[in-house]
């Protein structure tokens, strides 16, 4: 399974007042890493966005498992958890400085015209990132 990881440092406007990451901006951590996971595979999410289709999340799921503090540096590991060709499923992993899992969780997104928001088959309308979810998924990569 391929695994993007991708450095975050945490900044003070992320934490809240007892010192530790806000547990909302992890979402914002995830997206960072989806966003990068998605450019390692050379695709790119503006170009989806140029043909008035975006990819919005239809379900989250989080795990705390411990806090990340202000000053420290983080990891979030990403990976494509499940592909069907409609309903993309990402996991991920935020990693503290001792290699600690600190916080993991999914989200599940599908593809919509912006405009009316229709749902679209990934499959059909991006047969680029259909086939290279394809072979992430089957360990093709």
């Amino acid at each position: 399974m391929n695994k993007v990881r991708t450095p975050i440092e945490v900044r003070y406007q992320e934490t809240d007042q007892m010192g530790v990451v806000y547990h909302a901006n992890y979402l914002v951590w995830f997206e960072i890493g989806r966003t990068k996971y998605i450019e390692s595979l050379g695709l790119n999410y503006a170009d989806m966005e140029g043909d008035n289709v975006v990819s919005p999340v239809t379900d989250a799921q989080i795990s705390f498992k411990k806090p990340v503090r202000y000053g420290e540096d983080a990891v979030v590991e990403t990976w494509l958890e499940k592909y069907d060709g409609l309903r993309t499923v990402y996991g991920y992993q935020i990693i503290d400085e001792q290699g600690n899992v600190a916080v993991s969780g999914t989200t599940k997104h599908v593809i919509v015209k912006k405009d009316s928001f229709r749902p679209l088959s990934l499959r059909k309308a991006f047969p680029d990132w259909h086939d290279a979810y394809s072979k992430q998924i089957n360990g093709d990569s």
